[in-house]
């Protein structure tokens, strides 16, 4: 598995499972809302800070989404991608990354034509159990609840990149003790 991580120069995201719970939520006006959690956040950014892309292939639209994406600084964005695997292979081909360039984490059935090409295949410990023969690893955390964010340190970890992006973090104040 190692070697397979150290190549990822991409990670490409789903929404709905994966950054969030699943969970869609109407408030009285009609708004959607949904929750991601800011572990995932600061693992994406981490990854970013180490030159390691970060973009969302979703198959829903939401404000809430590209909301989210500003936020983070995540740039490759594609809402209401029906078929996943069309804006798949514009971005390898706009980006000029190969299939081993690239991790993918899905969590359901619409996932398995991109889970099943990429370098590096992830899915959530909730995901839909049929997605679980198709990928390489399934964290220990659901969707949502820093499911991604453990996908990041993975990452991190296989390009030599974690311990020089979290020194400053370990390095910092006096150790209790």
């Amino acid at each position: 598995m190692q070697d397979k991580l150290a190549k990822i120069k991409l990670l490409l995201l789903d929404v709905d499972g994966v950054l969030t719970d699943g969970r869609i939520t109407y408030d009285n006006q009609g708004n959607e809302l949904k929750a991601f959690d800011v572990k995932d956040g600061h693992g994406l950014k981490m990854l970013q800070r180490a030159g390691i892309g970060v973009g969302i292939i979703t198959g829903r639209s939401s404000e809430v989404v590209s909301r989210r994406a500003r936020e983070l600084g995540i740039e490759i964005l594609y809402q209401g991608a029906l078929r996943k695997l069309e804006p798949y292979l514009e971005i390898l081909s706009e980006m000029g990354l190969t299939d081993e360039q690239v991790a993918y984490v899905g969590d359901d059935v619409v996932d398995l034509p991109i889970l099943r090409r990429v370098g590096f295949s992830a899915t959530v410990a909730d995901a839909i159990t049929d997605v679980f023969p198709f990928v390489d690893f399934v964290s220990s955390r659901s969707g949502g609840r820093g499911a991604v964010r453990e996908i990041c340190d993975l990452l991190l970890r296989a390009s030599g990149q974690w311990d020089e992006l979290t020194k400053r973090y370990f390095d910092s104040g006096s150790a209790k003790g």
